[in-house]
């Protein structure tokens, strides 16, 4: 469960912007909750791209165009270093086909995933002084390399780093280093992608003569892939990278990228946010996850349209291994996390396994991070070191948390949401213990939550009103696709559709009846039923089918009405806390504990239904809310003890069954209400 929070709203401004600007009575709402009021705001938002701020605002960028431009003019060898990710992959095409149009002696290098990991390296900084590079200029990485960058300048080769990623301790003392997020830089916008810096960078190198449009055509649509895949606030410029790189690349005439589109299966004239997110990107990172870095960078670059036919094929293919990989692993973690619960009840989950696929340990992360509402890191090791990759909840800094450990680590950057690392195989239990202790005292640690734009009445809802939201578009990270709150529905009926895979709910509230998607779940998984009086979070679209256009209301997430999220949020994570041996009040020892009737109403309600299919914290609902979370998990807890009961948890499942014809046991003798007695005594 996530913390259902629901913006603040100014109903009377809302209504001022409406009536002051002509706009619809949604998108005006939309606009005041998202901080848009001004005029020029609005213009700014809705109709005009932004303004891309001149290169020259970011530090050092005029140290590093006279390097590279001095490199060019002597025809020393340049190699654009970059990475392994979506951002760094279109990082290097942009810089490197740059410098391929202005006949540069230039050549460009990817570390692999798995035998070198992310960044500069030492082994990869002798290849290149062995094959004459006396210029290194790194993009999506570099910040992170004090170390290697010392080491080349050793060696006689100059580096310009160009980077997004946070700043560390130890400051890489290259020749130029243009990161927006130096604690000196003056620019005014600090959220660019690596892409984002590396277009600045070339703009720099084009010099008082840039024009400006004509680099903008070439690379709006690399930009745009960017920015999306790595998931960096759709704000200011990137969000006029967005909008002019989705119609560029509608357009787009290069055979890699258009090759790609086409073996994904999708519509160009259509082309969305989403294609990008879950169709092209995916597909793009999916051979520098199992091994063939380069690859990407070259469809990107390649005039050849066999050779491009050649590459997105490989890359549909690795996405189709990636995703068995990916399924491969979750099911690993799954029997772990059944076979010793304790796993996901600190704060921050770390789990780490043998030889598993480091290219996919991100995407596990964010799967895991999702399930559990919680950070996770996932680690894997094979022989002496380890790899890991980290997720967080929004408003807990978990490359700050990783970096508390740093004395454990070998490497490790990121940025609050997400972060790299490794370390010896020897120290990952003590990892584990550590950035932990971080968590534990960490103030106010955060919830993952479900931010919910506005509630809407029912009755109102209508294809207009979901066609003015139109003008939100694009959305991501920091302009995210609104979600609307319906709340008190009753569940009024519950279709299966397609063979049971996915749900059309009947909802109900005060006369007005409304279909609602639920996509994913059968009717032996949903753990509503009819007459339930349910709050939905849900996104709003359009359906055309046969001619006929009607809304679409897409089920995000559901609860029972008479669920308090964050009291709920709270009493799970005392019984965690307690779990994982974190001191808790006397208070709270009593939020959890219960009595001999709290055992009885639960147990009762098992043996009466023959176990219980559903999530956890559906109980509560079930059993009147007469019990707190916290104390249906240690009721759960000690009748699993005695073998009274028998759970299983995992990612995806939970079950509880009960076990026939129990022996009699004395419910105080289990461990865990022993435990809490002692501590209320």
């Amino acid at each position: 469960m996530k913390l259902w929070s629901i913006a603040q709203l100014d109903k009377s401004e809302a209504t001022e912007i409406q009536s002051k600007y002509g706009l619809p009575p949604l998108l005006a709402m939309m606009l005041q909750i998202r901080g848009i009021k001004t005029q020029d705001e609005i213009d700014n938002y809705l109709f005009n791209d932004s303004k891309i701020a001149s290169p020259f605002e970011i530090k050092d960028m005029d140290r590093a165009a006279e390097r590279i431009n001095r490199a060019i003019d002597k025809n020393e060898l340049i190699c654009v270093y970059g990475d392994f990710d979506v951002d760094g992959i279109t990082s290097t095409a942009i810089l490197y086909s740059y410098l391929q149009t202005i006949s540069a002696n230039a050549m460009f290098y990817i570390p692999s995933r798995e035998n070198e990991g992310y960044g500069m390296n030492k082994d990869a900084v002798d290849f290149l002084n062995e094959k004459g590079v006396r210029l290194i200029v790194t993009v999506d990485n570099g910040i992170a390399a004090a170390n290697e960058v010392a080491y080349a300048n050793s060696l006689g080769i100059d580096t310009v780093v160009t980077d997004h990623h946070m700043p560390q301790k130890d400051f890489p003392q290259a020749y130029a280093v243009v990161d927006p997020h130096r604690e000196d830089c003056p620019s005014k916008f600090k959220n660019l992608c690596g892409a984002g810096v590396a277009f600045k960078l070339i703009m720099a190198l084009e010099g008082e003569d840039c024009d400006f449009d004509s680099l903008y055509e070439n690379y709006s649509y690399l930009l745009c892939i960017a920015t999306i895949a790595d998931i960096v606030e759709l704000s200011g410029e990137n969000r006029a990278f967005v909008k002019h790189g989705l119609e560029s690349l509608k357009i787009c005439d290069r055979i890699g990228i258009n090759k790609l589109m086409e073996k994904s299966d999708i519509d160009k004239s259509q082309l969305s946010v989403y294609d990008v997110s879950f169709k092209i990107a995916p597909r793009l990172n999916s051979v520098g996850r199992l091994g063939n870095c380069e690859a990407a960078v070259k469809l990107l670059l390649t005039d050849d349209e066999e050779e491009a036919d050649e590459i997105s094929e490989l890359m549909c293919d690795d996405n189709s291994k990636r995703r068995q990989i990916e399924a491969d692993e979750l099911t690993e973690i799954e029997n772990t996390i059944m076979q010793n619960p304790s796993f996901v009840n600190s704060r921050i989950i770390v789990i780490d396994g043998e030889n598993w696929r480091q290219g996919v340990n991100g995407l596990v992360a964010s799967k895991l991070k999702e399930a559990f509402g919680k950070p996770v890191i996932v680690i894997s090791h094979d022989g002496d070191e380890a790899k890991g990759s980290a997720r967080s909840v929004e408003g807990f800094p978990i490359h700050t948390a990783v970096a508390y450990c740093s004395d454990l680590l070998m490497h490790h950057g990121g940025h609050p949401m997400a972060a790299g690392l490794s370390l010896k195989t020897q120290n990952i239990d003590l990892f584990r213990k550590r950035i932990n202790e971080f968590a534990n005292s960490f103030e106010n640690m955060p919830f993952d939550s479900l931010n919910i734009s506005c509630k809407l009445n029912p009755a109102f809802i209508n294809v207009d009103m979901i066609n003015s939201l139109d003008y939100l578009k694009p959305y991501g990270a920091g302009n995210p696709t609104p979600l609307f709150g319906f709340y008190n529905m009753t569940v009024a009926d519950i279709i299966p559709l397609a063979n049971n895979k996915h749900l059309k709910l009947m909802l109900n509230r005060n006369g007005t009846t409304i279909e609602a998607m639920q996509f994913g779940m059968s009717t032996s998984t949903f753990p509503y039923n009819k007459g339930d009086v349910v709050d939905i979070a849900a996104k709003l679209d359009i359906n055309e089918y046969n001619g006929y256009v009607k809304p679409s209301v897409i089920v995000q997430a559901i609860k029972f009405s008479s669920d308090d999220t964050e009291k709920i949020l709270k009493s799970q994570r005392i019984f965690e806390d307690f779990c994982c041996g974190v001191k808790i009040t006397r208070k709270e020892i009593f939020e959890i504990l219960p009595n001999r009737n709290d055992f009885v109403l639960l147990y009762t309600y098992l043996r009466k239904n023959n176990g219980y299919n559903y999530p956890f914290v559906t109980l509560m609902h079930r059993l009147d809310n007469k019990l707190t979370y916290g104390k249906i998990r240690v009721i759960l807890e000690a009748l699993n003890e005695l073998g009274l009961i028998k759970i299983n948890e995992g990612v995806k499942e939970s079950e509880i069954r009960v076990i026939p014809n129990p022996q009699k046991v004395n419910l105080e003798s289990a461990e865990i209400i022993r435990k809490l007695k002692e501590m209320s005594l």
